[in-house]
């Protein structure tokens, strides 16, 4: 019996060794692809992973001359004063409720714009509405809200302007409460939309012309191939985009929310990101904003898991 167990043990060594020394090979022969990686996992190692120490902070009293280690620990202290404050309530209500009218509003206009690129023949008006579309995306929030600032200003702006020259009286965009989110989700749409479309043109690329001949000699229209070929076969793509976007619904665009609201929209436009920055850098508060900065993650994590076991139940598509 010993004998037979320790033949099966050295054919198993004598099949992986082969593929050890094959994967080995591998390595070798893309060693400088492997050596590209380094960067990239010294960042995430140093930004990502080793920050993660901080964390206990959210289950200590902090206290800057002690340091993490030297502080008391607190418990689950801070977590409960944050559930028990109707202001941060407030702010997770507001924050649920922007990040689902992005989702709604702008997770479609990258795919509806990269479906009417797709069926541009001319390639030089292809290139130059993808060239505009493509440079907000890099300019700095702090730039773009400074023009949408002026742009719906009630004294220089050029929409008021117009409601003046029609009789009107001149509105005040930025202070109204019923108006702020919706600046906000135009304004994400306008800077993202084409660097959205990027991932989207490269799936397109990779749909089989033939599907579109059969479905010609079948005779579908441009909305019937759009619909019956063209989307079935991006599926997977726009799956996992999904999925990622679902993840960061707590996860608001603080440059955008911070350079473009007042204490007018305070109500209506605070959100988690900013809640942190006010009561941790601001306040001082840094055991409170760090439960709540932790709060977030878990809450976001968990919503990827979910989406993610959902898609792979009703559609064979997701993340892993």
């Amino acid at each position: 019996m010993q004998q037979t167990k320790r033949a099966s043990i050295a054919t198993q060594k004598s099949i992986a060794h082969p593929k050890l020394h094959a994967q080995l090979r591998q390595y070798k022969v893309h060693k400088a692809l492997l050596l590209m990686l380094i960067p990239g996992m010294l960042y995430y190692l140093l930004f990502h992973y080793k920050p993660m120490y901080g964390l206990l902070i959210a289950f200590k009293d902090y206290r800057l001359l002690d340091g993490v280690m030297g502080s008391p620990w607190a418990g689950f202290k801070y977590f409960e004063q944050a559930f028990s404050s109707a202001e941060f309530w407030r702010v997770f209500k507001n924050t649920i409720i922007l990040s689902c009218y992005k989702l709604i509003f702008t997770f479609p206009a990258p795919i509806i714009l990269a479906l009417m690129l797709n069926e541009v023949r001319c390639l030089k008006f292809k290139k130059v509405v993808q060239t505009l579309t493509y440079l907000p995306h890099f300019i700095s929030w702090v730039v773009l809200a400074g023009v949408i600032i002026n742009f719906l200003s009630p004294s220089v702006g050029p929409i008021n302007m117009i409601i003046r020259a029609f009789g009107g009286d001149p509105i005040y965009f930025m202070g109204e409460k019923k108006y702020f989110r919706a600046i906000l989700v135009i304004s994400s749409i306008w800077k993202e939309v084409g660097w959205g479309t990027i991932v989207y043109l490269a799936a397109l690329s990779n749909v089989d012309t033939q599907l579109y001949e059969a479905a010609v000699l079948d005779g579908a229209g441009r909305l019937r191939q759009t619909w019956t070929v063209t989307l079935p076969a991006i599926t997977n793509v726009i799956v996992i985009m999904l999925i990622m976007q679902v993840g960061k619904i707590l996860n608001d665009d603080f440059d955008q929310i911070y350079n473009m609201y007042n204490p007018a929209v305070y109500s209506v436009a605070e959100v988690l990101s900013t809640y942190i920055y006010k009561m941790g850098l601001e306040q001082a508060q840094y055991s409170f904003s760090t439960a709540v900065g932790l709060f977030k993650n878990v809450i976001a994590f968990a919503l990827v898991i979910m989406t993610n076991t959902i898609s792979n139940k009703v559609s064979d598509y997701g993340l892993w």
